[in-house]
Parts: C-alpha cells; sequence; structure tokens
C-alpha cells in the first residue's frame, strides 16, 4: 500500500493517467476490429516506446528552450522517469492480452477487462490523487469521476461509431 501512496504521491501520476488514456483509446480503437492478441500486446507495447520516447524528446527540447541551456544528468533522468510512468500507463492493458495469449483469457473478455479496468485506473488515481492533495471525499469523487469521463467518453465514443 505504501508504494502505491508514494507513486501517486509522485509527479508520475499525472503521467501515469496521461498513458492510460492513451493506451484505452487504443484498446478501444483495436476492439472495432480485434487483432490477436499478440498483435494488441505489441500495439500497446509499441505505441508505449513511440509516445514515452516522443515525450522524452519534446519535454527535453522544451526544458532547454525555456532555459537556454542543456539539461544536467539529473534533469535528463527526471524526464526519463516521467516517461516511463507514461509507458506504464499505456501498457497496463497487455496483461489481460498476455493472459489471453496464454488462454487463461478469451479474447473479448481480455478487451472487456482492459476497457473498465483503465477507466477504473483513471477514476482511482483522479480520486486518490485529489485525497493526497487535501480534498474531502465529495471533492475527490467528483476528481475521480470527472477523469473516468473521459475515458467513458472513448468508451462511448466507439459504442456510437460501431
Amino acid at each position: 500500500m505504501a508504494a502505491i501512496v508514494n507513486q501517486i504521491s509522485s509527479r508520475q501520476v499525472s503521467r501515469i493517467i496521461y498513458g492510460a488514456i492513451i493506451g484505452l483509446a487504443l484498446v478501444v480503437a483495436l476492439q472495432a476490429h480485434p487483432p490477436p492478441p499478440g498483435a494488441v500486446i505489441a500495439s500497446l507495447l509499441g505505441t508505449a516506446v513511440a509516445v514515452s520516447l516522443a515525450d522524452v524528446y519534446s519535454e527535453l527540447v522544451g526544458f532547454e528552450t525555456v532555459r537556454r541551456r542543456r539539461a544536467t544528468t539529473v534533469e535528463r533522468r527526471s524526464l526519463f522517469a516521467d516517461a516511463a510512468a507514461v509507458a506504464i500507463g499505456i501498457g497496463f492493458p497487455s496483461i489481460f492480452f498476455l493472459l489471453a495469449a496464454v488462454d487463461v483469457l478469451g479474447d473479448d473478455t481480455a478487451f472487456v477487462v482492459a476497457r473498465w479496468t483503465g477507466l477504473g485506473l483513471l477514476g482511482l488515481y483522479g480520486f486518490a490523487g485529489a485525497r493526497l492533495t487535501g480534498s474531502g471525499i465529495l471533492g475527490s469523487l467528483l476528481k475521480g469521476l470527472g477523469i473516468a469521463l473521459i475515458g467513458a467518453a472513448l468508451i462511448g465514443l466507439k459504442a456510437l461509431v460501431h
């Protein structure tokens, strides 16, 4: 539990939420014409790497441009830690497709579980982050619900167009 609290109270929580939204969007998009579990895993992990590298690059350029100096090793490590958090958020649903690949879950079940746990993850991080900043229960629930609604909008959009 302490590790979860430390992670949620770190600056990486916003990066995990960002990555989780991207991962959820990819799962929702792939579900329209579902590829085999291995292809979903490759898509999620490939997207995690690509987005994380783009994140590091863009943050480094912005950092160095604003400060008009090169980033130190410590500052670069911080940017890589942020990018790793984005990758974790994007890659999280891979767990369920790995279970589908080894026949623990059905392919359709992996999509359903990935979709709803992604939504739950967004809500949980939103709620927990708000609580750690001193928001009351109602305010935290509203903040968690707010970020979960972004995920729900993705799911709803998929339902409307398919």
